[in-house]
């Protein structure tokens, strides 16, 4: 079984301007299911986590003002989203689909949430299109409730740096927090990961793996963590229009398997988030992202 947090609201309530980058995450569960990667059955409802969930990692402050649609227009405009009702739901079901797609990777190794990877939003405030963050809700959540989790390693491989989870695990030693991200992309002021990795733009798919490789295996066996979230965006593609590298959904894929063998070799339980992906194409963005499921049903079913 391939568990995938899904839920059809996630592409609608955004304004018109917003919608283009969206349509993966209903285009992407055709796509899976229409080829047989997946089936119905893989699929659950992703649905809203209780308060308490959320404020392991938020500010109970900024969690009301954001509940009641009270965020200043300063505020408002660094998230990137007009603040709706509807926006507020996505983002907390976002945020629910991720703890509870970690409560399955213990059981079935590996599970996925079809969004998610929220990771420039910090404990009080959002930015860059992150309200909420969910993987840090999800590995805090997993720290405070399943005694078999110590240690948790974060792989972002996003390729902006995941400023918001970097900076609410900062005090956290039970979370190990790595980057691999644009050099010169957004965010403009980074914030310090356990392990940032800073790539040069133009940087292609040789160079890229080649510096992964070097890094995870020796990361896995310093860390020692007992459970990871993997965060996947395809915007490291040469067709994306905000990345600024170079790589080929081969190298994206290839990407993929090193991360994903890892974990299936070292019986480390993995949950998957999609992240960014801005290709002008959307069958680039999608076909991209469906490689990271087809990688992981060849691994785990």
């Amino acid at each position: 079984m391939l568990p995938i947090a899904f839920a059809p609201s996630y592409a609608h309530p955004l304004p018109a301007g917003h919608r283009f980058p969206m349509l993966k995450y209903e285009l992407l569960p055709e796509q899976l299911l229409r080829e047989g990667t997946t089936s119905p059955a893989d699929f659950f409802v992703a649905t809203p986590p209780s308060a308490a969930d959320i404020l392991l990692v938020h500010d109970a402050e900024y969690y009301e003002r954001l509940r009641l649609g009270q965020l200043t227009r300063q505020e408002e405009r660094a998230t990137g989203f007009p603040w709706s009702a509807a926006l507020f739901e996505r983002e907390v079901t976002i945020l629910g689909g991720t703890i509870e797609a970690a409560r399955l990777a213990l059981k079935h190794g590996v599970a996925f949430n079809i969004a998610g990877g929220t990771h420039h939003a910090f404990r009080a405030r959002g930015e860059g299109f992150c309200l909420l963050n969910d993987q840090a809700a999800a590995a805090a959540w997993l720290l405070a409730h399943e005694p078999t989790v110590n240690k948790v390693l974060i792989i972002d491989l996003d390729v902006h740096q995941g400023n918001g989870t970097a900076a609410i695990f900062q005090h956290e030693p039970r979370v190990f927090t790595f980057s691999m991200h644009g050099a010169r992309n957004y965010p403009a002021r980074k914030e310090a990961s356990n392990l940032d990795l800073p790539l040069p733009d133009g940087t292609d798919d040789a160079q890229y793996l080649q510096l992964l490789a070097s890094t995870l295996p020796r990361l896995l066996d310093e860390v020692q963590p007992n459970f990871v979230f993997y965060l996947a965006g395809v915007d490291v593609l040469a067709t994306d229009k905000l990345g600024h590298l170079a790589l080929t959904r081969a190298g994206c894929r290839q990407r993929d398997e090193l991360v994903l063998n890892l974990c299936q070799r070292h019986q480390l339980p993995v949950v998957v988030c999609m992240g960014g992906g801005y290709s002008e194409r959307i069958a680039d963005i999608v076909e991209a992202h469906a490689n990271t499921f087809r990688v992981a049903a060849g691994l785990f079913n």
